[in-house]
């Protein structure tokens, strides 16, 4: 079986070739993201494309691609929003994903940015290395009784609802499906509204769909709190970013810390330190001194790579094998 990956970075190498050790599988790595210029770069006898969350594999990629050979599209990662699933159905291409490969790495990085934003620790790092050891201005609050909103509690939304309890907090929660393991665990389920109105810190851990693209906007963000923080670690699409501009300006969201961006393809996990970046909103978004920023980043622990690795090259043998998959993605 011959695989080849795009966006490939010096970390998938290394962990697949582990993870290969298995299977004995060909495998190709380009760091060029998958786009309508680069399909022709697919080699005979390959099989599989290998992709990550900012490829697109829209109908016309994906009929490119199925003419070059490539009958499975294997996602190293949970999200899916990237795939044109009708069109790959059309073509008979099965797309298969990691959909739980360290749900406690996110949680955790959410949780470490909220630490940072509400006790200012960058703030603090930077001062401290320029020798000033003075507080102002680096005050915080205690997370205990604060009020959490979760929006979405599947395996990453879930572990981040018992951590916030662990800290004191009072914990709201919506989700299409509740999780009667939440409730007894001490978490409130409420309409998004009542999350919105009445959390002090709002962090988003739903999928991103039709239904919740730009789920925050200029209208939900007036039903918030003034001073919310609002965190996102799961897709970059659920924040209006402009309207979320506006708020913090306003001083209605009172901070924000992200590891997604709506327009991230252009921007991570490229080192752009000597470009000029032509995102006008990052380029503002970036000046706020209470807004912290990670690069996609929430996943990047060992426990998630081998995860990822291992569930990927398993998903594509049976594939292999003609086996049903239970990580394929369905209409």
């Amino acid at each position: 079986m011959h695989i080849l990956f795009y966006s490939a970075q010096p970390y998938d190498v290394k962990y697949f070739t582990a993870a290969n050790e298995k299977y004995g599988y060909h495998l190709r790595f380009l760091e060029y993201p998958l786009n309508a210029d680069n399909t022709a770069l697919v080699k005979p006898g390959e099989t599989v494309v290998c992709a990550f969350v900012n490829d697109r594999l829209d109908a016309p990629i994906l009929r490119q691609l199925y003419d070059k050979g490539i009958r499975l599209i294997a996602l190293r990662a949970a999200g899916f929003n990237n795939v044109d699933l009708k069109a790959a159905a059309s073509l008979q291409m099965p797309v298969v994903r990691v959909p739980a490969y360290s749900p406690h790495a996110v949680a955790e990085h959410t949780v470490a940015l909220l630490l940072g934003l509400n006790r200012k620790i960058y703030k603090a790092y930077n001062r401290i290395r320029d020798n000033n050891f003075t507080l102002n201005g680096l005050e915080g609050f205690d997370l205990y009784g604060k009020t959490v909103g979760v929006i979405g509690t599947g395996n990453i939304g879930a572990i981040f609802c018992r951590i916030m309890l662990g800290f004191g907090c009072r914990v709201i929660a919506y989700d299409m499906h509740e999780d009667p393991r939440l409730k007894a665990a001490g978490v409130s389920y409420a309409s998004a509204d009542a999350v919105f109105e009445q959390a002090d810190i709002i962090s988003l851990h739903c999928p991103l769909t039709p239904a919740t693209q730009h789920l925050v906007n200029a209208g939900t963000i007036a039903k918030m709190k003034q001073g919310v923080f609002l965190l996102n670690t799961s897709r970059g699409g659920l924040i209006d970013t402009p309207a979320v501009v506006d708020a913090l300006k306003s001083g209605h969201i009172g901070a924000l810390a992200i590891d997604v961006y709506e327009q991230e393809e252009h921007l991570f996990f490229h080192d752009l330190s000597g470009a000029i970046i032509q995102d006008d909103v990052w380029s503002r978004l970036i000046t706020f001194p209470n807004v912290v920023i990670t690069s996609h980043q929430g996943f990047f622990t060992h426990e998630a790579l081998t995860q990822i690795a291992e569930t990927t090259l398993h998903n594509i043998a049976c594939f292999e094998k003609g086996l049903p998959s239970e990580n394929q993605v369905t209409l």
